[in-house]
């Protein structure tokens, strides 16, 4: 069991290409998606600049919770 599979859990991988679509409106231009990881409607994105964290909150999933760490 390594580092990011005690942190991660049951995530699973998700596309890099859908997530930068996805987060195209708060992505700096030099900023590229690294790896993407999938928590039932959660997203854990790690990006060459920093963390982002994306909490989807309600029944419908439209009100969304982001926090980001500069790495």
């Amino acid at each position: 069991m390594g580092l990011f599979s005690g942190i991660l859990g049951n995530a699973s991988n998700a596309s890099t290409e859908s997530v930068e679509r996805d987060l195209e409106k708060i992505m700096l231009d030099d900023e590229k998606v690294e790896h993407a990881y999938k928590l039932i409607r959660d997203l854990i994105v790690f990006t060459n600049r920093r963390l982002i964290l994306v909490d989807k909150q309600g029944i419908s999933g439209k009100k969304n919770r982001v926090s980001f760490y500069s790495l």
